[in-house]
């Protein structure tokens, strides 16, 4: 069955920086797009970046440019994100998800929270 795990949460200080990962299963991991997703406390679910198949094409919410930087590695079938220049409003919990056909798979999530 289709498995995403993410990890690389934790807590970081304003400016810091984190590495998430998602470790995928289940599917051919190389032949589709690769999503992260945020959701902070008493707000909605929303998109942080997207990577094509082939990774050369990568999208970004306004508030992430230039400071988070999606990427995949399609032989270990895991997708990162790398975040720089943290700030207390990106404290949520990180996911990624993935779009097969009729069905959205997601994980189950990694917190970040961002606190001096």
């Amino acid at each position: 069955q289709v498995q995403l795990v993410e990890s690389g949460g934790g807590l970081v200080q304003p400016g810091g920086s984190l590495r998430l990962s998602c470790a995928t299963s289940g599917f051919t991991f190389s032949l589709y797009t690769m999503n992260w997703y945020r959701q902070a406390p008493g707000k909605e679910r929303e998109l942080v970046a997207t990577i094509a198949p082939a990774g050369g094409r990568t999208t970004y919410a306004d508030s992430m440019k230039g400071r988070f930087t999606i990427s995949r590695d399609n032989v270990l079938n895991t997708v990162y994100l790398h975040m720089n220049s943290l700030k207390a409003e990106d404290t949520a919990v990180y996911y990624c998800s993935v779009n097969l056909l009729l069905n959205t798979y997601w994980g189950q999530g990694t917190q970040v929270t961002v606190s001096s």
